[in-house]
């Protein structure tokens, strides 16, 4: 199973842009995932969705980022609203466990990495 996210670029701040995660096959018992890392940093966790009915979104977005789930095309969606210069990372969707939900935005809960695209905010 591969992961490939689309829809990253250059903004300004307070722009939107809506990034996208597409799954090649079906996937079973997992939850799907954006992840953000900029260079010598930790890769963090941004939000989560598991089978449409549960999402997850990390303290510094909230309120700005929403994910959202179209089974029909095994695509997941990161909607990004008033980015801010802060928010330029590379962006990896991911997949990891239904058994892991509890701690999904932990990077060490997932088994599978897109190759990312980088999303960059100016001022």
């Amino acid at each position: 199973v591969q992961l490939a996210e689309s829809g990253g670029g250059s903004v300004q701040a307070g722009g939107s842009l809506r990034l996208s995660c597409v799954a090649s096959s079906t996937l079973e018992n997992v939850y799907i995932g954006w992840f953000r890392q900029t260079p010598g940093a930790d890769r963090e966790g941004v939000a989560t969705i598991r089978s449409n009915l549960a999402t997850t979104i990390a303290r510094s977005v909230k309120g700005r980022f929403t994910i959202s789930q179209d089974d029909a095309s095994n695509t997941v969606y990161l909607q990004m609203t008033n980015l801010k210069p802060e928010d330029t990372a590379m962006y990896y969707c991911a997949a990891g466990p239904t058994s892991l939900w509890y701690s999904s935005l932990s990077p060490a809960s997932i088994f599978i990495w897109g190759q990312g695209t980088q999303v960059t905010v100016s001022s």
